[in-house]
């Protein structure tokens, strides 16, 4: 294996994803069976910088020169080789946010992530108009916004981006966008492929007074679907990316994408009823649709598969940090007691027991609220265990209680999809630390949403092996598939992994809980405005 990784890097085989998550971006380096040979990271933070949340221009071309040297240094370490030229490159990162540029390609304004809140006014007047569900963090949510507060670089606006779109740009020089990311700065029509002409026009009309030089198609990148040559690596751009100046220029590079895209690709879940849930600080779940919702609703995103088709999201802040915060209590016990405590144990120990409690909890409730859940419509969060004197207080149901609390705001927006909208799913893939305790995880979500859920060996690989795997199919699909049917040959071979289904038992005892879940919000409402 090392001599074959070390001839597929010499010759030029290698096919390189960068990822730039929110505390973290990753290199992969994969072989011509799409398999990972060497990786690189480098950690990050974002800053708050006058009340908004960033990362400057320096810190992001200093993360990814780190990072791609850590790459190298690994693959020098490994295969005692340097890389010289590559097969294929993707750049992926997280989605939505603001990175406006005037004509001499300078940032106007510090790039705004897909964290800040402050769009809010925006956000609902483009709902309203668009008839269409405008998340906060979108990109037309900042520039709408921007135009709202009247800010003076609006009308100097050249180009308008994502952080994916603004690295891909200055690597290769093209002003392109992989239609999943673009998908998170307007709408996209899955008729054209291409962002929503009505919604261009109604948005154009709308800020028409303010005499601004552009229109919006002007400053937007060109959406391009996986698979679609989005240019080459100049020689400026491998500078960029490899600052000891050994990486050749030429190399292709596939459309940029988001973070959810290449969370799709990195669990087989582009084709259309598949889906999969994400499950640690916070959690999401994508399901890729037949056909358009009958109706925008507010706790469902819609964005795109890398490929263009539908896909309905359901994002939650809260998932596993509270659950952590009582298994540590427990980890404080053991310590007291003076017995060696082995976390992997610890967590395998109580997520087991808790299937030994009453499928509802035995009437217990938890909100895992660390901070506010738009889903549920609280703009704040106090984390919360309530209970009444008569209902069935043991460790099993305590435990059982904390894993259902983890995945409840996840049920709530995806009993739309299934029980109003009637969406189909044939495979849901689950990836994330909640599903790190064998079965256990899996069963709660399975029956939190009521349908089977596969966990994968390989979904920990991430988003950088995604984009990676992107980059694969531009330059490797010789039979011209689809990037489902790519995938499912060239990539997964048939490796679906290990599925769990629902008992009717677990789902009727879910339902029930969400039901007291719900009737309960006022008690977590009221904490958030009486304990401070």
């Amino acid at each position: 294996m090392k001599s074959d990784a070390k001839s597929t890097i010499q010759a030029g085989k290698a096919i390189l994803g960068i990822e730039f998550g929110s505390t973290r971006i990753k290199a992969v380096l994969i072989d011509q069976e799409n398999k990972p040979i060497a990786q690189g990271s480098h950690s990050w933070e974002n800053q708050l910088v006058d009340g908004l949340w960033t990362y400057s221009v320096e810190a992001i071309w200093h993360g990814l020169q780190d990072c791609y040297a850590d790459l190298r240094s690994n693959v020098k370490k490994l295969y005692d080789t340097e890389i010289e030229t590559l097969a294929a490159i993707g750049v992926s990162a997280m989605m939505h946010g603001y990175m406006a540029f005037n004509k001499e390609e300078e940032i106007l304004v510090p790039f705004r992530t897909w964290r800040n809140t402050n769009t809010g006014p925006a956000a609902a007047a483009l709902s309203e108009l668009f008839v269409y569900n405008i998340p906060l963090r979108w990109s037309i949510s900042h520039l709408y916004q921007a135009i709202l507060d009247n800010e003076e670089h609006v009308s100097n606006i050249d180009y308008l981006t994502t952080l994916a779109g603004f690295i891909h740009w200055q690597i290769t020089g093209q002003k392109v966008l992989g239609i999943g990311d673009a998908s998170g700065m307007l709408p996209i029509d899955p008729a054209t492929k291409n962002y929503s002409a009505e919604m261009i026009a109604k948005f154009d009309k709308l800020v028409a007074p303010k005499g601004y030089p552009w229109k919006l198609t002007d400053i937007l990148p060109k959406v391009l679907p996986a698979g679609e040559n989005a240019g080459f690596l100049t020689p400026e751009g491998a500078k960029r990316l490899d600052v000891s100046g050994r990486l050749k220029a030429g190399v292709p590079v596939c459309p940029p994408e988001g973070d959810a895209g290449t969370g799709m690709v990195a669990t087989n879940a582009v084709k259309q009823r598949t889906g999969n849930v994400s499950a640690g600080t916070s959690s999401f779940s994508m399901i890729v649709l037949e056909k358009e919702l009958s109706k925008p609703y507010e706790m469902i995103d819609m964005v795109t598969t890398p490929d263009g088709s539908l896909v309905a999201m359901v994002h939650c802040n809260n998932c596993t940090s509270d659950l952590n915060a009582w298994i540590n209590l427990f980890k404080e016990y053991q310590e007291l007691l003076g017995i060696p405590v082995d976390m992997n144990e610890l967590y395998g120990k109580l997520y087991n027991h808790a299937l030994a409690g009453d499928a509802d909890c035995g009437g217990l409730i938890s909100y895992n609220y660390i901070s506010g859940e738009p889903v549920t419509g609280l703009a704040d969060g106090r984390p919360l265990f309530v209970r009444s004197a008569n209902d069935k207080f043991n460790l099993a149901n305590f435990m059982r209680t904390h894993l259902y609390a983890s995945v409840g705001v996840l049920k709530i927006g995806n009993d739309i999809l299934f029980n109003e909208e009637k969406i189909k799913v044939d495979r849901i893939t689950g990836h994330g630390g909640l599903f790190k305790t064998k079965g256990v995880g899996q069963r709660i979500l399975a029956a939190a949403i009521n349908s089977p859920i596969s966990v994968m060996e390989t979904a920990g690989e991430g988003g950088a092996w995604g984009i990676a795997l992107l980059g694969s199919y531009l330059v490797n699909n010789e039979k011209n598939q689809s990037l489902a049917d790519f995938l499912e040959d060239k990539v997964f071979a048939g490796d679906a992994g290990i599925e769990i289904s629902p008992t009717a038992e677990d789902v009727a005892g879910f339902n029930t809980y969400i039901e007291n879940y719900k009737a309960g919000l006022p008690v977590e409402e009221a904490a958030t405005r009486f304990k401070k």
